[in-house]
C-alpha cells in the first residue's frame, strides 16, 4: 500500500476486457510512477472467451474459465471498482458509474466487449445472449440443473448459425447428453447455410451437427420468442426451454448515449487505438472499430492489441512517441466439436480430431496461465545487522483494516498507565467501547474514535467500511450515532488528485453516516505513505448506555455478522484469496447494522467484534460482567472461502498476538481469534428477548445467530 511518489494522473480501465488484463499484468511488472490506475467493470472476475465452449461442455470449472481481476488488479496497484459504466463526459474527462459519485480521468480506456442481446419481440424475457458470457455461463448452469432435476425439458434453441453459434450448440448438446439426458437442440439462422467459415470448415461444421442431433434450420424468419418456443414465419414453432441469441455482435446501449464516433454502434479508433479526434481516451476489443483494417469480432485482435495499448497509454501518460496497431490479416481459428475434439481453420483448410482439441486447450491454458501464475516481485532482503531481538519479530506482512492493530496486551498496559478522570460528567473512560459522558440537561453521550489502515485502494469502498467500522463502538453502546469528525491520510498525490480522492471519501462516508443519523461536522486531513481512514464519533442515549459489564447469568450471545475477514486480508495481500471471496466479504463489510442496533439496544450487554477477535470480545463480556462461556463452534458463521483459507496456512498479522492474550480456554480454531474489520455486532440476552430480536432483524433481511450462552463462572470460554 505503500506509495514513494506522488500521483499526479489517473488513467482508468472501463472493462476487463482480454487486452485490459494482459495490460494490468504488464503494469504490475513494471508501473508508471506518479500514474493511478483505476478498473471498472460489473464483476470480480472476467470470462476468457476461449474456454466459453469447453465450460459449456463440461471440459472446464468455472474458476478455470474466469480471469481473476481481483488478483490482477492488486498485482497491478490498482483499484477495482465493481460496478457498471454508464456513460462518459469528454469535455469534463468523467466517467459516469452506476451507484456512486461520477470518477474522473486524465487518461482512460474502453474494453467492455459487446454483447448478444438481440432487438426481438420477446428476447429480453425468454432468451439470454451468448454475450455478456458470464450471464450466459450463469443461465447455462441454471438450466442445467434444472434438466438434470427433471423441472425442465432438454431443448435448446440457438439464434445464429455463424461459428459461435454452431460451437455452441454442439457444446450444450454434449453436456446435456452427459448428464444423461436426450437433447433436442436447433440452430436457427436466417441465411442459408452455416456462416463464417469457408467451404470445407463448414461442411465439417455441418457433418458434426448432424451427428450430435443437432437440426440446423436455414432460411428462418424470427417472429417473436415466446415462453419455451421461438416462432419462425411460416414455419412450425421450435420448442426451446432455453434460448440463445448468438446471431452477430451488438454494442452495448449507453455507448449509444454518448458523444463518441461510432460506426454502427462500436466505438471508431485511430491505428494507434485512441477514440478518433481524442487525445487521452482509447478503445480497443470488440467495442472498437477499427476503420483502418476492418476485422471480425474476435478475441485474438484485443489479445494482440495489448502490448500496443500498454505502449500507448503510457506515450500519452509521459508525452512519448505511440506506436500504430497493425492486425494480422488472417488468423487460425480453432472451433470446438462439442466432445474433446476440434477443427482447425486456415488458408481454406480444415483439419479435425482430437489433436486439435489438445493444441486448442493448451493454448487456452497458456492463456490463462499468464494471468493466474503471476510474477513474484523481487524481494528486499533484511539487512545483515539487526538490533537485539529483531529476529524474534513478526515475519508477516502488516495487514490493513483491523489485523493492523496494537495486541490487547500492549494496549491493556499502556492504558492502566493513564491518570483516572476526575470530571464528575465522566461516567467511564477507557476499557470499553466508548467514553460515556452524562450530560447536564439529562441523557448520556458517547464518544469513540477508530480508524483503519486502507486493505483496498478504493478510497470510496474504503470510506465505507471505516464508517461502518467506527459506528460499531456507538451501536454496541445502544446510542444514536450524532457527528463526526474525519481523521484522513492521503498518499501523496497532486492537488487535483487530492481534492478528487476527498470528494470520494467524504462522500462515501457521508453516505453512511446520513443513513445512520450522523452528520460529518469536521476532521483533519495530511499525507502520507499510505492511506488511513478513521473516525471521531458521538452518539447520545437518555438512558446509561450498554457495556460490557452487565450481561446475565443465563444470557445467549447474538452475532450479527460471520467471522473471518481477518484471513481473507491476509490472503488478499499475498494474492491468494478468490476474487469471490474477497468481494463478497467487502461488500458485507460496508453494510451498515443500522437494523441490527436497533433490534439489540436492549440487550444487558453489547460490544462489536473487532481486533482482538470473537474469542477476545467474547472474553471481554465475560470478564467485565463475572461470567464464563460456551460457544456453540457448529452456529458460529464464517465468511464464504474463510475456513478454507485458515487451512490454507494463511493468517492475518494480528493473530499470534491474540492467541497469545486469550485465556487457556483449549480453543482449537484460530479463526474465533482472526481480528475482524467492521465485524458483527455481539450482545449479551435472554434467550427469548434474543429470537424475537433475531426475527425482527430477518424481517428485514438482517440474518444474526445465537452461538453461545453465559453461565456464573470465572471468564473462561469452552468451545463446543
Amino acid at each position: 500500500m505503500h506509495n514513494t511518489t506522488t500521483f499526479t494522473r489517473d488513467l482508468v480501465f472501463i472493462g476487463g476486457g482480454h487486452a485490459h488484463a494482459l495490460v494490468l499484468r504488464k503494469w504490475g511488472m513494471n508501473p508508471l510512477p506518479g500514474a493511478r490506475l483505476t478498473v471498472i467493470n460489473p464483476g470480480p472476475t472476467a470470462p476468457y472467451t476461449g474456454m466459453l465452449p469447453g465450460h459449456i461442455a463440461g471440459h472446464y470449472d468455472r474458476d478455470t474459465l474466469e480471469i481473476d481481476l481481483v488478483r490482477l488488479a492488486r498485482f497491478a496497484g490498482a483499484r477495482l471498482i465493481l460496478s457498471h459504466a454508464t456513460g462518459i463526459d469528454r469535455v469534463a474527462k468523467t466517467v459516469s458509474v452506476e451507484g456512486r459519485a461520477p470518477l474522473s480521468y486524465d487518461v482512460a480506456s474502453i474494453d467492455i466487449g459487446i454483447t448478444a442481446r438481440m432487438d426481438i419481440d420477446g428476447f429480453a424475457q425468454n432468451a439470454v445472449g451468448a454475450k455478456p458470457l458470464d450471464i450466459y455461463a450463469r443461465e447455462w448452469r441454471d438450466f442445467l440443473a434444472a434438466v438434470q432435476s427433471g423441472q425442465k425439458e432438454p431443448s435448446v434453441a440457438v439464434i445464429g448459425g455463424g461459428v459461435a453459434g454452431c460451437e455452441l450448440a454442439m457444446a450444450m448438446a454434449f453436456s446435456l447428453r452427459q448428464s444423461g439426458a436426450k437433447p433436442q437442440v436447433t440452430v436457427i439462422e436466417s441465411g442459408p447455410e452455416i456462416s463464417g467459415v469457408g467451404a470445407p470448415a463448414r461442411a465439417k461444421l455441418a457433418a458434426s451437427m448432424i451427428d450430435m442431433g443437432i437440426t440446423f434450420l436455414p432460411h428462418a424468419q424470427i417472429e417473436r420468442i415466446a415462453a419455451g418456443s421461438v416462432v419462425i414465419k411460416d414455419q412450425p414453432a421450435v420448442q426451446a426451454a432455453l434460448c440463445v441469441g448468438a446471431a452477430g455482435a451488438f454494442p452495448h446501449p449507453w455507448v449509444a448515449t454518448t458523444d463518441l464516433p461510432l460506426a454502427e454502434g462500436f466505438i471508431v479508433v485511430d491505428p494507434d487505438l485512441r477514440v478518433k479526434g481524442d487525445e487521452t481516451l482509447f478503445a480497443v476489443g470488440d467495442c472498437a472499430h477499427m476503420p483502418f483494417a476492418p476485422r471480425p469480432k474476435a478475441g485474438v485482435f484485443a489479445v494482440r492489441a495489448a502490448p500496443v495499448l500498454h505502449h500507448n497509454m503510457r506515450a500519452v501518460l509521459t508525452n512519448g512517441p505511440l506506436k500504430p496497431f497493425k492486425p494480422q490479416s488472417s488468423y487460425l481459428k480453432l472451433i470446438s466439436l462439442g466432445g474433446k475434439s476440434a477443427m482447425a481453420e486456415k488458408y481454406g483448410f480444415a483439419p479435425a480430431g482430437p489433436l486439435l482439441w489438445k493444441w486448442k486447450d493448451k493454448i487456452d491454458r497458456s492463456f490463462m496461465n499468464q494471468l493466474d501464475e503471476l510474477p513474484l516481485m523481487a524481494q528486499q532482503l533484511p539487512p545483515s545487522e539487526r538490533a537485539l531481538g529483531a529476529d524474534e519479530a513478526p515475519s508477516l506482512p502488516l495487514c490493513g483494516g483491523c489485523g493492523a492493530k496494537v495486541g490487547s496486551e500492549a494496549l491493556k498496559q499502556a492504558l492502566s498507565a493513564l491518570p483516572q478522570a476526575h470530571a464528575p460528567e465522566i461516567v467511564t473512560g477507557a476499557g470499553d467501547d466508548a467514553a460515556v459522558i452524562r450530560q447536564s440537561g439529562g441523557g448520556f453521550q458517547v464518544i469513540s474514535v477508530d480508524h483503519l489502515r486502507a486493505f483496498i485502494l478504493d478510497p470510496v469502498q474504503m470510506a465505507r467500511i471505516a464508517a461502518v467500522h467506527a459506528l460499531g463502538d456507538i451501536w454496541a453502546m445502544g446510542a444514536a450515532p450524532q457527528t463526526a469528525l474525519s481523521s484522513i491520510i492521503l498518499p501523496r498525490m497532486s492537488a487535483a488528485l487530492q481534492e478528487r480522492t476527498l470528494k470520494e471519501i467524504n462522500a462515501a462516508a457521508g453516505e453512511i453516516f446520513a443513513q445512520a443519523g450522523a452528520s460529518i461536522v469536521g476532521g483533519h486531513t495530511t499525507m502520507g505513505a499510505e492511506m488511513t481512514i478513521g473516525f471521531t464519533l458521538t452518539g447520545t442515549k437518555a438512558e446509561m448506555p450498554l457495556t460490557v459489564a452487565t450481561a446475565q447469568d443465563g444470557d445467549v450471545l447474538v452475532l450479527t455478522r460471520p467471522i473471518g475477514s481477518g484471513v481473507i486480508l491476509a490472503a488478499h495481500m499475498a494474492g491468494a484469496a478468490p476474487a469471490a471471496t474477497v468481494t463478497k466479504a467487502l461488500a458485507q463489510m460496508e453494510q451498515p447494522q443500522i437494523i441490527a442496533a436497533k433490534a439489540l439496544q436492549h440487550a444487558n450487554a453489547m460490544t462489536d467484534t473487532t481486533g482482538f477477535g470473537l474469542a477476545g470480545h467474547v472474553q471481554e463480556i465475560c470478564k467485565a460482567s463475572g461470567l464464563q462461556a460456551e460457544l456453540w463452534h457448529k452456529e458460529i458463521p464464517f465468511y464464504d472461502g474463510a475456513q478454507a483459507l485458515s487451512q490454507a496456512g494463511f493468517q492475518s498479522s494480528l493473530l499470534s498476538a491474540n492467541i497469545a492474550a486469550a485465556p487457556t480456554s483449549g480453543i482449537s480454531d484460530p479463526l474465533l481469534h482472526d481480528p475482524q474489520t467492521a465485524g458483527g455486532l455481539l450482545a449479551a440476552l435472554p434467550k427469548a428477548a434474543a429470537e424475537q430480536a433475531i426475527s425482527e432483524m430477518a424481517k428485514q433481511g438482517q440474518e444474526a445467530v445465537i452461538i453461545g450462552q453465559l453461565t456464573r463462572g470465572e471468564a473462561a470460554i469452552k468451545v463446543s
